[in-house]
């Protein structure tokens, strides 16, 4: 008796690794998609778009072209009549327009070679059926327009833009410059002594009038300031090595000159001992005070010799200074007649006070 209970208990354990491997199958069943490769909702939907196009796989751009060319014009909205015992797709004017809009995607499709190719590729293996939507939509969804040429039209427009607005501060400071006495007296003089202003008056055939002489004698005493005075700073003439795209441009060449002047540094001054000469003690003191190489370089003259007359690259000498002009500032405070007002008003009105007016 105990022989035929043997298949019994084998046919129970193989219902039971089915029952166990069914749920599995089932999520697989559910999950898995067409092996259609054309689908709703990429390219040209259903359709094949060599079949719309009424061209082979192996067709070349100027067949693609040809054919699209042909039905564009056979099925295009404005130009369509419906001919006798026409069964093209568009039968009807509202028919005509959508296969016009499926020539269009068809032809938009093939006549891009990557476009192309994703779609022989899609034809040629439909059971990826996620990839070729990642393919489709990453194609769509991309800029037209490389990012390169964005950042690159943007550098260039922003260089632009800052040399345009440097000249017109430096002119400005120009103008400003010819209207103090002391600088305008000074580019006469020079004008005189160099016959600038005997050319601006001359009379005869080349006589101008008054308001010409005036212009041309403004022209000349600013051209005259504009060889004569150095102006650093935010006003300073503009140079072209100075705009965006040339700092980017020569951004690797300044990188390696800040590593070679970095170790020339540590070996002159750190390893080798060498005492600081008149231009590392003032990019010192420019450290020191925390201020960029344009501020420091508008700073008079007398006011760097100063600095290095009191040594203040040494780090003692120049806490006793900055204190010392901390104090000075207290002290003009103290007695300028505004601060002095703005101090009374923040100890009887100011914030914090909480006052109420009788009627």
């Amino acid at each position: 008796m105990a022989a035929p209970l043997a298949p019994r208990r084998g046919a129970g354990a193989a219902r039971r690794r089915w029952l166990v491997l069914l749920p599995p199958l089932l999520l697989a069943l559910l999950l898995a998609r067409p092996a259609g490769a054309l689908v709703e909702g990429l390219y040209c939907g259903t359709r094949d778009c060599y079949e719309v196009l009424g061209v082979s796989r192996t067709a070349s751009k100027a067949e693609i072209a040809r054919a699209y060319r042909q039905l564009a014009r056979r099925y295009h909205p404005d130009r369509y009549r419906p001919e006798p015992g026409d069964e093209g797709p568009g039968r009807t004017p509202q028919s005509a327009e959508e296969a016009f809009l499926l020539v269009a995607t068809a032809y938009e499709t093939l006549k891009d070679e990557e476009t192309r190719k994703d779609y022989d590729y899609m034809l040629d293996h439909p059971e990826e059926y996620y990839s070729h939507y990642y393919h489709y939509y990453s194609r769509r969804l991309a800029p037209k327009v490389d990012v390169r040429v964005v950042i690159l039209v943007s550098v260039c427009a922003i260089s632009v833009f800052q040399f345009f607005s440097w000249w017109n501060s430096y002119d400005k400071a120009i103008s400003y410059l010819a209207t103090v006495p002391k600088y305008r007296i000074q580019a006469m003089e020079i004008a005189k002594q160099q016959g600038l202003l005997r050319k601006a008056k001359e009379k005869g055939r080349n006589k101008k009038s008054k308001e010409e002489i005036r212009d041309e004698e403004e022209s000349i005493i600013k051209n005259i300031i504009k060889s004569k005075i150095d102006i650093k700073g935010g006003y300073q003439k503009p140079q072209i090595r100075d705009l965006l795209l040339f700092q980017i441009l020569l951004a690797p060449f300044h990188l390696c000159s800040y590593i070679v002047w970095y170790c020339r540094w540590v070996y002159n001054f750190n390893i080798k001992g060498k005492e600081y000469g008149e231009e590392e003690r003032l990019y010192i003191i420019r450290k020191s005070m925390k201020m960029s190489k344009s501020q420091f370089d508008s700073l008079e003259d007398h006011q760097k010799e100063t600095f290095l007359k009191r040594e203040l690259w040494i780090k003692e000498n120049y806490e006793v200074y900055k204190q010392e002009q901390e104090e000075e500032l207290k002290k003009k405070l103290a007695n300028d007649p505004r601060w002095k007002r703005y101090r009374r008003w923040m100890k009887n009105e100011g914030p914090g006070r909480l006052t109420f007016v009788d009627d």
